[in-house]
């Protein structure tokens, strides 16, 4: 086996590796959205609100602050 079939075979499985990754983040994504925990698509227009009167996106309660 000469270098270039072992990174032939080296690129197909990193290239694998980062599809699952991904399809693992976006499942975590929804599985997350669906289940009340977090809305993700809230932070879709994060940029487009950002003056400092505008409305958060998530509360930060008493509970939370002391938890850091």
């Amino acid at each position: 086996m000469d270098i270039a079939t072992l990174q032939a075979y080296g690129y197909f499985f990193f290239t694998a590796f980062l599809v699952a990754v991904l399809y693992g983040y976006i499942y975590h994504l929804y599985s997350s959205q669906k289940k009340g925990e977090r809305d993700y698509e809230k932070y879709g227009n994060l940029a487009l609100n950002d003056e400092i009167t505008d409305q958060p996106i998530e509360e930060i309660s008493k509970n939370d602050e002391t938890k850091k």
